[in-house]
């Protein structure tokens, strides 16, 4: 095991990953306003097109797997300089590239390298002090949410103007100058586990099943996630009936205000000084509940609509920020393992959420939507309140030490 003491996280560093992951998780969302402009270039229908979205998503999924373990195995900082060389091979290929096969591999492989925050993430837990560790994370979780909205709306603008290709070269040359940064600012951390990739991918199975408090945060994390890809992925069905009759643009438009409530949540694990991480999520998850039935009832007005968003987002990455701190705590050497149990979860609740939302609007509309999500979010509360206090006397009473 390595015995060099780890680097304490500074304020410079932190607003740098801050940053870095906003402009490397971006990544993955220029395509999705520019695939009518590619499925032009290409001369192939929308549907094709939407390929690359959906490979680059799916390979953003395998990457969480098998690469997010290694932050744990491998000297963080190669580890992710390798990834970013890769990221800015792939980039420079998509901008490039006239063969349409050729553009699925690689958006696909762009998927894949493009986990670098989730790498950030658990090194911010590992290198914070006790007393701002969930504070730092939110601040690099709002980060990555701004890149996720931002990078939508920035390459649909570069797109009308200047071309779809133009937007991927404009991103190469940020991964270059982050790159750069990396190399010089990103401080060393060092693995602590010693055994072989297939024992590493044993290690995250065994943590999956062993760890109450993991499995909880997963369950809040899946299910808050899945409440909220329900609506989202509806939402533009909801906004072309009447009373709206808006198009596909408006829709797009609440990403960016629910933005609010969710940047706003970073600034929620400044509270944990003065109440507990359990009754922070409680109340968020009420937060999130009572959205929904707000979000029912004043669903078809804007105004209720821009409210219920603000407040759902703000309930989730409150939800997000403290499930986060809370599984970090479990092994602080294990950090990125850990959060591939987390991640994992999340997205496969994501992906319930959006088929059961997508059901519920074929058949029941506004409301059946809103019933799938109020769903979602009393079984996590219900979860919450039966099993939290259970399970952490449980693993206080393994580690005496480990949960404050």
């Amino acid at each position: 095991m390595e015995t060099k003491e780890q680097t304490i996280l500074t304020k410079p560093i932190l607003w740098f990953l801050t940053i870095s992951t906003g402009l490397i998780v971006a990544n993955i969302y220029y395509n999705q306003p520019l695939l009518g402009l590619i499925a032009k270039d290409f001369n192939i229908t929308e549907s094709k097109a939407s390929k690359i979205a959906m490979l680059t998503q799916m390979g953003y999924a395998l990457g969480l797997f098998l690469i997010i373990p290694l932050g744990d195995k491998i000297a963080r900082k190669r580890l992710i300089l390798f990834s970013m060389f890769l990221t800015m091979i792939f980039l420079i290929t998509i901008a490039t590239v006239t063969n349409l096969m050729l553009l699925y591999v690689v958006s696909f492989a762009l998927g894949i390298v493009s986990v670098v925050p989730q790498l950030f993430i658990p090194m911010v837990a590992e290198l914070s002090a006790e007393n701002s560790r969930t504070q730092n994370i939110g601040m690099v979780m709002s980060g990555l949410l701004i890149g996720i909205l931002a990078s939508r709306m920035i390459s649909g603008i570069v797109g009308d103007y200047f071309g779809w290709r133009f937007m991927f070269y404009i991103a190469f040359g940020l991964m270059i100058l982050t790159t750069v940064f990396i190399y010089l600012l990103l401080p060393q951390t060092y693995p602590y586990f010693k055994g072989s990739y297939v024992s590493l991918l044993k290690s995250v199975a065994h943590f999956a099943k062993t760890e109450p408090l993991l499995q909880l945060a997963s369950l809040r994390g899946a299910l808050g996630f899945g409440a909220l890809s329900a609506l989202f992925t509806t939402l533009v069905f909801h906004l072309e009936e009447a009373p709206f009759l808006a198009d596909a643009s408006v829709a797009g438009m609440f990403g960016l205000i629910g933005a609010v409530g969710a940047v706003a949540a970073a600034l929620v694990g400044r509270f944990t000084r003065f109440v507990s991480k359990n009754t922070i999520i409680s109340l968020s998850l009420l937060i999130i509940l009572l959205s929904w039935t707000f979000t029912y009832f004043a669903g078809y007005t804007y105004w209720g609509l821009v409210v219920g968003f603000i407040l759902i987002d703000f309930g989730l990455q409150s939800t997000h920020i403290m499930n986060q701190s809370v599984f970090f705590a479990i092994n602080i050497k294990a950090t990125n393992r850990l959060n591939t149990v987390y991640m994992v979860s999340y997205f496969v609740g994501g992906s319930l959420g959006t088929l059961l939302g997508s059901i519920a609007w074929q058949y029941y509309g506004w409301a059946g939507v809103c019933s799938i999500g109020a769903l979602f979010t009393v079984l996590a509360l219900l979860a919450h309140i039966l099993l939290s206090k259970k399970f952490e006397r449980k693993f206080e009473r393994k580690n005496p030490s480990s949960l404050t």
